[in-house]
């Protein structure tokens, strides 16, 4: 799966991630509906750390479309939960 980081690129990303992908996004929907700010920053930031650790970087002229966009690290909350859809920020 490709993976857009807003304002960083693309990765390819392993669906046998998801798994921890997805306990990360569960854990910073709960953030957002109880407006833990803290919280919120550092699950994003393990978030986009965990895609990063575990993707591998596309070129930056390669121009795939992704089938995931992912907020900015600096994204604020408000901007996250407009992304947001019933599943989190990851389906399934």
């Amino acid at each position: 799966m490709i993976v857009r980081i807003m304002g960083e690129g693309q990765v390819k990303l392993a669906d046998s991630h998801f798994a921890e992908l997805n306990s990360l996004d569960d854990e910073l929907l709960a953030e957002m509906e109880s407006g833990d700010e803290e919280g919120f920053r550092r699950t994003l930031g393990a978030l986009l750390d965990a895609v990063r650790r575990l993707g591998t970087p596309l070129p930056d002229d390669a121009l795939e479309p992704s089938e995931l966009i992912l907020p900015a690290p600096d994204a604020s909350l408000d901007e996250v939960r407009d992304m947001l859809s019933d599943d989190g920020l990851i389906p399934g």
